[in-house]
C-alpha cells in the first residue's frame, strides 16, 4: 500500500509547474477529504488490534514522507516565483529617476510675506484682528456713522446679531489704537470680504494689508517717503511713484499712490492705460475724529494709514491680468511662481 501511494505521489509531483497545480496535489493527498484522511478513517474498520497498529504505522509513514516532500516542493516553487519576479523587476540603473514633485507656497502667500517683510524692516510690527466684525469697528469708529453715504464704497456682507464680514483690514487699526499707547507703527495683514462679482478684477474674498503709524510729529512727507521706499523694494529700485489726492472717510487728506507700470516700465501700455503708472494703494493722514474715537488726543498726536491689496500687488508685480487665476488652483499657473 505504502509503496504504491508514494510512487503515485512522486509521479504526480514531477508534472507540477506552478502553485495552482501544487495546491491541487497537496489537497488531494493531505486535504480534509484527501487520500491520507481516508486511509486514517479506515483504521476503525480493522478488528484486530495488532493489525490496526501496524496499519496506522504505515499510514503515518506515508503521511510523513508526503508532508516532507510537499514542504520541500512548496519552498522551491515559492523561491522560483520570487526569483522570476525579481528578474522581471530588475532595476536598470541607466534609466532616469521619477521626478520628485514638491509642494510650495502659493503666490499670494509669497507676495504677502514679501510685503510684510518690507515693512518689518522699516520698524513696523504685525497686529491682527477678527474677520467677523461689528458695525462699530468696520464703519462707525472709522468716521462712517450709520447711513453715511461713504458706506456705499464697500458692498458689505451682513450677518445676524448686528455682525458683518469685515470689508477691509481698517478695523484692526481701531482695535490697535484702543490697546496700544502711541507712538507706534504697525501693519495688519488679513482676509476681507465684499459682495463683489467674481470676475477678472474682483473677488468676494481677497487679502489686504493695513498700515498705521501714530506719533507726535508724523507728517504726510513721512507717509510718502515710506510708501516710495516700499514700492522700490517691492517692484525694483528703478520704480518711481506718483501721489494723487483722493477721498477716504477715515483719512484727511487722502491720497492714492501709483507706481511705474511693471509691464511697460513706464513707457505706456494698455495695462497702465498709456500713463506709465498703475495705482497700487490708498493712504492718507488719520482723520482727527478717528483718533478721538479711540481716546487719542488729535492735538498731541497725528499719524497716517494705508491699505493695499495683496492680489493687486501680485498682479502688478507679475503682469497678471485676471484675479481669478489666484483661486482656480491651476497647477500650470501656480508653478510659474
Amino acid at each position: 500500500m505504502d509503496e504504491d501511494i508514494i510512487k503515485e505521489f512522486n509521479e504526480e509531483i514531477l508534472n507540477i509547474k506552478n502553485l495552482e497545480e501544487f495546491e491541487i496535489i497537496k489537497n488531494r493527498y493531505l486535504g480534509k477529504k484527501g487520500i491520507i484522511k481516508n486511509l486514517m478513517e479506515n483504521i476503525k474498520n480493522i478488528p484486530d488490534f495488532h493489525q490496526k497498529r501496524e496499519y496506522g504505522e504505515k499510514v503515518n509513514r506515508i503521511k510523513k514522507e508526503i508532508e516532507e516532500r510537499i514542504n520541500i516542493l512548496e519552498k522551491k516553487l515559492k523561491e522560483d516565483i520570487e526569483n522570476q519576479r525579481l528578474l522581471e523587476e530588475k532595476i536598470d540603473e541607466t534609466l532616469p529617476g521619477y521626478p520628485l514633485i514638491l509642494g510650495k507656497k502659493h503666490i499670494l502667500t509669497k507676495v504677502e510675506e514679501e510685503i510684510t517683510e518690507a515693512f518689518l524692516k522699516m520698524g513696523f510690527s504685525i497686529f491682527e484682528g477678527p474677520e467677523i466684525e461689528t458695525d462699530y469697528y468696520n464703519f462707525e469708529a472709522l468716521n462712517m456713522p450709520k447711513y453715511h453715504p461713504a458706506r456705499d464704497m464697500w458692498d458689505t456682507l451682513f450677518l445676524p446679531n448686528g455682525l458683518l464680514l469685515r470689508t477691509h483690514t481698517s478695523p484692526v487699526q481701531i482695535r490697535a489704537m484702543e490697546k496700544i499707547k502711541p507712538p507706534f507703527r504697525l501693519i495688519a495683514p488679513g482676509r476681507c470680504y465684499r459682495r463683489d462679482p467674481f470676475d477678472a478684477t474682483h473677488s468676494p474674498i481677497f487679502y489686504q494689508i493695513e498700515g498705521l503709524m501714530i506719533d507726535k510729529n508724523t507728517s504726510l512727507a513721512d507717509l510718502m517717503g515710506i510708501l516710495d521706499l516700499f514700492a522700490k523694494r517691492m517692484f525694483g529700485e528703478e520704480t518711481r511713484t506718483k501721489f494723487y489726492l483722493s477721498y477716504f472717510p477715515f483719512v484727511e487728506p487722502g491720497i492714492e499712490v501709483a507706481a511705474t507700470c511693471s509691464v511697460c516700465k513706464g513707457k505706456g501700455c494698455s495695462v497702465c492705460k498709456y500713463t506709465g503708472f498703475v495705482e497700487i494703494l490708498g493712504a492718507g493722514m488719520v482723520h482727527p475724529k478717528v483718533l478721538s474715537n479711540v481716546g487719542i488726543d488729535p492735538e498731541s498726536y497725528q499719524g497716517f494709514a494705508f491699505g493695499l491689496g495683496v492680489e493687486r500687488v501680485a498682479m502688478i508685480k507679475y503682469g497678471i491680468s485676471d484675479i481669478r487665476l489666484f483661486y482656480e488652483n491651476d497647477i500650470r499657473f501656480l508653478n510659474q511662481f
